[in-house]
C-alpha cells in the first residue's frame, strides 16, 4: 500500500495492525517412543528441520532427555512466520548415544512428522508496559527472586498431535509428538527468575540427593505445560540454581491468576527420579509478596492489538473462492496456443496461479472444500453466456474438494463449455459480497473470504466492477487478481489501490484496500511460492484492518477481566 493510500483510507492504520511477520515458539513431547536400548530406555532428542529450495535442513534441535519414552522437553524452538509462504516442517525424533551429533549410525530413528507451520497454526492475549525490578520469597525452604521487564506482548496459542512415520511411511508403534505453538508479537517481555532451596529431603542412600526444579503452567483445560526444567546440581540438600530467563507468555500467558505447578526431583540417570516435594503459586501472588521493596509505579492506560494470528488461532477460517476467465480472447482449449490448453506434461497459466495460491489458502481452511466459479462463457444445457457459474456445474453446491478438486473440475469443464465474453466479473464480487455479509450483521471473527480472479485481459464492466469493490470492501473479504497472458494490464492497475485511493463511478472511496493485482507473466522464470508471496502479502494487514474498524476480537482469546490482571496492574 503506498503512502497516499495510508493516508486518504478511512481505515488506514485503524487498530494498529500487526506487521504480517510473527515469531512463533515451539514446544515439543512425545509418547510411547519405541524403545531402541537394551538395558536402558532410549535417550530422545528431537530435531526440527524446514525446507529451503527443496533441500530440508537443521534449524534447531531440544535437549537429550535419558532414559524416557515420554519426553516433554524443556528446550523452546524459535522460527519466523509468514502466512504468504508454505513453510515445511520436519520434526525427527533419535535416541542420541553418548556425544556424538544427530545422524551419525551410532543414533536409533525414532521416527518423523512433516507439516506446515499453517496447519500447526490453525488464544492468548495480553498487553504490558515499563520496566519494574522486585524480589520475593516464597514458600518452605524455597526463595526464588525475579527480574521482570514489562513491554507490549501479544500471544496465539495451538496444539497439534501427529502420529511419528518410520521410513516408507510405517507408524513407530504408538508413538506420537505434540507441538504447542505459541506466537509472540511485539518486543517479548520476559522474567528472570532464580530459584533455591533449603533442606530438602534426601532421596539417596549413599549420597545426598541431586536436586532439579520444574515449572508447569496449568492451562484452561486442565492439562500441564512445562515451561522450565532447570540443571541438576549433584549432591546438595540446598541447590542454588542457576537464574534463566522465560517469556511472560510462557510463564503464565500473561494470566497473573494462572496458577503455576513447581516440582522438585532427585535425579536418576535411568529416568526414575524421586519425588521431592511441590508448590503452587501464581504470579499475582508473587507481585504481592514484592510489595514491601522499593518499586517505581507508574501507571498506563490498556490498548488491546490484535494480530492476524490472534484471529486465525482464535478460530477464524479463510474460505477461498477461484473465478476463471472463460472468454474468447483466451483461443480455443484444444489449440495449443490457448491460454486454457491443457498439456498432460505441465500445467498452464491459469492452473499455476490456482495451485500457487490455493495451496497456501488451504491450510487455514478446516473442512478443505473450495468455491470454482467461471465467467464469460456459454454454458449448457442452454449455452446461454453467464458470468457468474460453476464449474462442477453443480449451482446448488459450487464447492471442490482441496485444491486436486478444483482442478479436476476445470479439466472437466473446458470440454463442455464455449468461450466467449464479455470479460464482466462484477458479478462475480457482488456474489462472494454477498456470502461474506451474510444473513445477519457479522458479530464474530469466524470467518475471512479471499477471491482470486484469474483473467486473460482488462474487465469490460469496469464501472460496475470499481462500485462492487467499494461495496466488497465493507465486507471481510480480500480480492486477488491475476492477470494471464500477455495483455496490456495498464488499466487493471486501477484497481488495485496502490497508486491512489480507489473510488466508485460516484466518487465513493473503499473503507480499505482490498485489492491486489498482478501480472502473471512477471513471474514466469521465477517459483510458483514467488507467485503466492507477492498476491498473498496483503492479506494478515487487510484481516487485521477489517476486525479492527468492526472492534471485532478473535472468537476464542483467553482475555482476563480481572481488574488485578497483569495487564492492568499498575508498575
Amino acid at each position: 500500500m503506498s503512502d497516499s493510500q495510508e493516508a486518504t483510507s478511512p481505515v488506514a492504520g485503524i487498530g494498529g495492525p500487526a506487521a504480517c511477520v510473527s515469531k512463533v515458539e515451539l514446544r515439543v513431547s512425545c509418547k510411547s517412543l519405541l524403545d531402541r536400548d537394551t538395558l536402558n530406555k532410549s535417550d530422545p532428542c528431537v530435531m526440527l528441520m524446514v525446507q529451503n529450495q527443496g533441500q530440508w535442513t537443521e534449524l534447531d534441535r531440544t535437549e537429550v532427555i535419558k532414559s524416557n519414552l515420554n519426553p516433554v522437553f524443556a528446550k523452546v524452538l524459535m522460527l519466523d512466520y509468514y502466512f504468504e509462504e508454505v513453510q515445511k516442517l520436519r520434526f525427527e525424533v533419535y535416541d542420541i548415544h553418548g556425544t556424538h551429533s544427530i545422524g551419525t549410525r551410532d543414533d536409533d530413528f525414532l521416527g518423523g512428522v512433516e507439516c506446515t507451520l499453517g496447519q500447526v497454526m490453525s488464544l492468548f492475549l495480553c498487553i504490558l508496559f515499563n520496566n519494574t525490578l522486585c524480589g520475593l520469597k516464597y514458600g518452605h525452604s524455597m526463595k526464588y527472586v525475579c527480574v521482570f521487564v514489562y513491554t507490549h506482548i501479544i500471544v496465539a496459542q495451538k496444539k497439534m498431535v501427529k502420529p511419528l512415520l518410520l521410513k516408507y511411511g510405517k507408524y513407530a508403534g504408538k508413538s506420537t509428538i505434540t507441538i504447542h505453538a505459541e506466537e509472540i508479537s511485539g518486543n517479548n517481555g520476559y522474567v528472570e527468575l532464580s530459584f533455591c532451596a533449603k533442606k530438602l529431603d534426601d532421596k539417596d542412600l549413599f549420597s545426598k540427593s541431586d536436586p532439579f526444579l520444574e515449572i508447569y503452567r496449568i492451562n484452561d483445560d486442565g492439562t500441564e505445560q512445562l515451561v522450565h526444567r532447570t540443571e541438576v546440581i549433584k549432591n546438595n540438600l540446598n541447590p542454588v540454581w542457576e537464574p534463566f530467563k522465560v517469556s511472560l507468555i510462557s510463564l503464565c500467558s500473561c494470566d497473573d491468576e494462572r496458577k503455576l505447578k513447581c516440582l522438585v526431583w532427585d535425579y536418576d540417570s535411568r529416568g526414575k527420579h524421586d519425588f521431592i516435594g511441590e508448590f503452587y503459586t501464581n504470579f499475582k501472588e508473587m507481585q504481592k509478596i514484592s510489595l514491601g521493596n522499593k518499586v517505581s509505579s507508574v501507571r498506563h492506560s490498556l490498548h488491546r492489538v490484535y494480530s492476524f494470528l490472534d484471529y486465525i488461532m482464535g478460530g477464524c477460517q479463510i474460505h477461498f473462492t477461484v473465478a476463471i476467465d472463460f472468454t474468447a480472447s483466451n483461443g480455443d482449449p484444444r489449440n495449443s496456443c490457448s491460454l486454457h490448453y491443457i498439456n498432460p506434461y505441465q500445467p498452464n497459466e491459469y492452473l499455476k496461479a490456482l495451485i500457487a495460491v490455493g495451496e497456501i489458502c488451504q491450510d487455514y481452511d478446516s473442512d478443505k472444500r473450495f468455491s470454482a466459479l467461471g465467467f464469460g462463457a456459454r454454458i449448457p444445457p442452454n449455452y446461454e453466456v453467464s458470468h457468474d457459474f460453476a464449474i462442477n456445474f453443480n449451482p446448488e453446491d459450487d464447492e471442490c474438494e482441496e485444491i486436486q478438486g478444483v482442478v479436476e473440475a476445470y479439466q472437466n469443464c473446458l470440454p463442455k463449455i464455449q468461450l466467449y465474453g464479455p470479460t464482466n466479473v462484477a458479478p462475480i464480487i457482488n456474489r462472494i459480497a454477498k456470502l461474506a455479509a451474510g444473513k445477519e450483521p457479522i458479530k464474530d471473527a469466524s470467518l475471512y473470504h479471499i477471491l482470486l480472479i484469474l483473467t486473460d485481459g482488462v474487465v469490460t464492466d469496469m464501472a460496475d466492477t470499481r462500485e462492487a469493490i467499494v461495496r466488497a470492501s465493507y465486507q471481510p473479504m480480500s480480492i486477488i487478481i491475476v492477470g494471464v497472458g500477455n495483455a496490456d494490464f495498464t488499466d487493471m492497475q486501477i484497481l488495485d489501490g496502490d497508486d491512489g485511493v480507489l473510488r466508485s463511478p460516484k466518487g465513493e472511496p473503499v473503507l480499505r484496500d482490498i485489492v491486489q493485482f498482478v501480472p502473471f507473466r512477471d513471474f514466469k522464470t521465477a517459483s510458483p511460492a514467488a507467485l503466492a508471496k507477492c498476491v498473498l502479502a496483503e492479506v494478515p494487514k487487510q484481516v487485521v484492518e477489517y476486525f479492527s474498524h468492526k472492534a471485532i476480537p478473535p472468537i476464542n482469546p483467553v482475555l482476563n477481566s480481572n481488574p488485578n490482571s497483569i495487564a492492568n496492574t499498575p508498575e
